[in-house]
């Protein structure tokens, strides 16, 4: 179990002039500044320490000293310390080390500053285009500060996304980029042998909104909680929370233990409807309309409750700097009989699931991927405690009053889809345990909100975890001038865990994929149809919603 201070030791004594600085704001973070040359193996170091990756950093800092820098922050879940490997290269010749054969999941991180910073990394194994859009121009790099945040290329003519090469003999099927399954619009280029699926690419980041440079460029730190909660349509809280926290972690700003209270309720009310939500969706998916209604049935009176708190069913608006807007205390009855009536409700429902056989052979071994390979790939939230990997962020990095209450982390060791039905049904009724103490416990007495007028000192770098329904949320700010950030990193869990979609989808059935690619409860909106494509003879065929739908839901078990 190291400590900061034995990382710090066993970094310097290792790579000695290679590590150039250390900075410890607090006791649970820790940034190190290191030499671009050995940035490679310093992360593989930290890895060996017991560490697990979380997400890349990069940014602009060319009008300060004519450099691009880079962050690979890294988590000892254990020991609750954030490490954070701080390094630059001339912005005339950006390159460093890949680090991605040895960490997979910095790939992604690593081919997004490609596209969006103009940097280079030696030793990618992939160093395809994945955020810009097929079309956008050569030499355009958005998030440098020279580009203007509105700037919009006009579109090109017979540019297309380059997928990769098929296994020999596989026929290749494309869902998405608007597809029946699929909540947001993405593109899996499925290779299959038979149904057997052999292999899989993948091309998202259809709607990349541009939100990190919007709020570094046009709207002040006190705004962003507003456009943070805006993200995602299940997590509002979630990224409002973690981005004021990144902000007064940065600033210093304590707030009220009632405000950390009231947000760790909003965080688990959150979940409660998140994970109601999802369980009726893979009930749909797999052909059990059973599940997908009664789960949803639960759910409504959570959104009710929500509406009536905060005056909206989503983007409640409850959290931002300094504290929260309002008060749960007045609803105190409400709650506590909606919480009653959805824990009674949800028993019953797991019980018939657990006691499904049928819901057994649709889930039971599919998608697996083994915990080696899930810590391996640095997978989060419910997909990762479905393979025994023992991770929360509310456990492991304490924040808001999680401190304060009492509650289990449900880890099984299935390493399949079944696995993920049955930690979000554990943790809903965690989530319930949770919410009833911030009832019984939260101070009375103490003011919502801390109001701040200081100026925040500008190039300071914070990060902050929050865990979301669907796992590990982090924001990583660099605090600006002109009461602004000058950078704000925001890593949702899809990110990393549609990482690990080829990985669950292989070797596994098509049919299986709808279920399989939604056991993550990806971030993605749904439409209309998918189309097969045969590479041998160029025969193209449709199937419409309906279709899909009956070809997953009829599969034999």
């Amino acid at each position: 179990m190291p400590s900061i201070d034995q990382v710090k030791k066993d970094l310097k004594e290792k790579f000695k002039s290679a590590v150039k600085g250390f900075e410890t704001p607090l006791e649970t973070r820790l940034f190190v500044d290191v030499d671009k040359k050995n940035i490679r193996a310093i992360c593989n170091a930290v890895i060996a320490m017991g560490a697990r990756y979380m997400v890349s950093i990069g940014y602009d800092n060319i009008a300060r000293d004519n450099t691009l820098g880079l962050v690979h922050t890294f988590s000892f879940d254990k020991d609750n310390i954030f490490c954070c490997l701080r390094t630059k290269v001339p912005a005339d010749k950006p390159v460093l080390d890949s680090i991605t054969p040895d960490i997979p999941n910095a790939g992604w991180s690593e081919r997004e500053y490609m596209d969006l910073l103009g940097m280079q990394f030696e030793g990618h194994p992939k160093p395809k285009r994945l955020i810009l859009a097929d079309d956008w121009p050569q030499g355009i790099y958005p998030l440098r500060k020279e580009v203007p945040w509105n700037l919009m290329p006009p579109a090109a003519e017979d540019v297309a996304y380059q997928l990769d090469k098929a296994p020999e003999g596989c026929t290749t099927v494309p869902i998405g980029p608007f597809h029946p399954t699929l909540h947001e619009p993405a593109h899996f280029a499925v290779y299959v042998d038979g149904e057997t699926i052999k292999g899989c690419d993948y091309r998202g980041f259809m709607t990349h909104r541009g939100i990190e440079k919007l709020c570094t460029t046009q709207v002040t730190y006190n705004e962003v909680p507003f456009i943070a909660e805006r993200i995602c349509g299940i997590c509002g809280s979630v990224h409002a929370t973690s981005y004021s926290q990144s902000v007064e972690l940065a600033a210093g700003i304590k707030i009220s233990r009632k405000a950390e209270y009231i947000r760790t309720f909003m965080l688990e009310l959150e979940r409660v409807h998140s994970h109601l939500l999802w369980l009726g969706v893979a009930g749909h998916l797999i052909g059990f309309d059973t599940v997908f209604m009664h789960s949803w049935r639960v759910r409504e009176p959570v959104m009710w409750l929500a509406e009536k708190i905060t005056g909206n069913r989503k983007t409640y608006g409850m959290i931002i700097i300094g504290g929260v807007r309002r008060d749960i205390l007045p609803h105190k009855e409400d709650i506590l009989n909606v919480m009653d009536k959805v824990e009674k409700e949800l028993v019953a429902i797991k019980n018939a699931i657990v006691g499904d056989t049928a819901i057994h052979r649709r889930t039971k071994g599919v998608g697996y991927v083994s915990k080696e390979d899930t810590i391996k790939w640095s997978l989060v939230g419910p997909v990762a405690r479905a393979r025994g990997v023992d991770i929360d962020t509310r456990r492991d990095h304490p924040y808001a009053a999680y401190d304060a209450v009492q509650f289990d982390v449900p880890v099984v060791d299935t390493c399949d889809v079944w696995g993920t039905v049955l930690v979000r049904i554990l943790e809903t009724f965690e989530s319930i345990k949770i919410i009833r103490q911030v009832l019984r416990d939260m101070p009375v007495d103490e003011p919502l909100l801390y109001e701040f007028d200081e100026p925040i000192k500008p190039l300071v770098h914070s990060i902050s975890a929050v865990e979301a329904p669907r796992g590990e949320v982090v924001h990583y700010l660099i605090t600006g001038e002109e009461n602004r950030a000058d950078r704000w990193r925001v890593r949702a869990p899809t990110y990393p865990n549609l990482q690990g979609v080829p990985l669950m989808l292989l070797n596994n059935q098509l049919a299986d994929a709808p279920i399989i690619i939604g056991s993550i409860d990806p971030c993605f909106s749904c439409t209309d149809r998918m189309a097969l494509v045969d590479v041998k003879t160029g025969r193209q065929s449709i199937l419409n919603n309906e279709e899909l739908e009956r070809l997953s839901r009829s599969k034999k078990v």
